[in-house]
């Protein structure tokens, strides 16, 4: 039986990998500012990593201002990473997002997770990144935050996406506790690639908000004007098996 150590354990995808663990006999902690752990102050991490010879990262910053967003992942990677050396943590799991490793990146959400990728990769902490597409539980999250302020237009950039089910990237996530470190990065997406207005309008839909999403292309994503193709995977990704008809029913 591993010890695991779950940051962001209390999230959406930290519930689901926390589960899986569980249910294969691992011990498992969950990691969170819920639970008295703080990557920023530092607060509890000692305390949630000691004994545990994997950590799986699935923490999200507190704020996706661009400025904000950056310090954050900057200070949570550096604090996440000593403590690991301390404890000697043999395996580093972390959840990244796909595209973080272009250049130029214009999204700031992800020029910071690239920094912190790179961080980790400097380490020395044995480590496997998985970068995934966008999940089908924050589809119409997507919607709400693209509607026009004092309108209900939804408009959205003129992307494509191929999101994936958070059950899937746990199942990848948990897999990997089990495995040893790739000291690389590797893509999970979902099966189909579908424009991002269409994704949205789905997701909206199915929790009965019928208003029509707008493909603009002067829309931005995550405050960023992106090229059609910036949000898909390279032609190496795993591909998930569920599909958004299925996930939504």
């Amino acid at each position: 039986m591993t010890r695991i150590t779950v940051v962001g354990g209390t999230g959406l995808i930290g519930r689901k990998v926390t589960a899986l663990l569980r249910t294969a006999g691992h011990e498992v902690r969950a990691a969170s500012p819920s639970t008295g752990v703080d990557l920023v102050t530092g607060a509890g991490v000692d305390d949630a990593l000691a004994g545990s010879s994997v950590v799986i990262d699935v923490s999200k910053p507190r704020t996706y201002d661009p400025d904000e967003v950056w310090r954050h992942i900057d200070l949570a990677t550096r604090t996440l990473v000593a403590a690991e050396t301390r404890a000697g943590v043999l395996h580093h799991v972390a959840l990244s997002a796909v595209g973080t490793e272009r250049d130029p990146q214009p999204i700031p959400f992800y020029r910071a997770k690239a920094h912190g990728e790179a961080i980790l990769r400097g380490s020395g902490v044995p480590f496997s990144i998985v970068r995934a597409t966008q999940f089908f539980e924050f589809g119409a999250q997507i919607g709400a935050q693209a509607r026009a302020a004092g309108t209900d237009d939804v408009r959205v950039a003129d992307a494509e996406v191929q999101p994936i089910a958070g059950d899937d990237v746990a199942v990848q996530l948990a897999g990997l506790a089990d495995e040893a470190p790739s000291g690389g990065a590797s893509e999970i997406a979902g099966p189909e690639v579908m424009a991002l207005a269409d994704f949205v309008s789905r997701c909206l839909a199915a929790i009965g908000d019928d208003q029509p999403v707008i493909a603009d292309p002067r829309a931005l994503y995550f405050g960023a004007a992106i090229e059609r193709d910036e949000l898909l995977p390279g032609e190496n990704a795993r591909i998930a098996p569920t599909r958004l008809s299925d996930w939504l029913t």
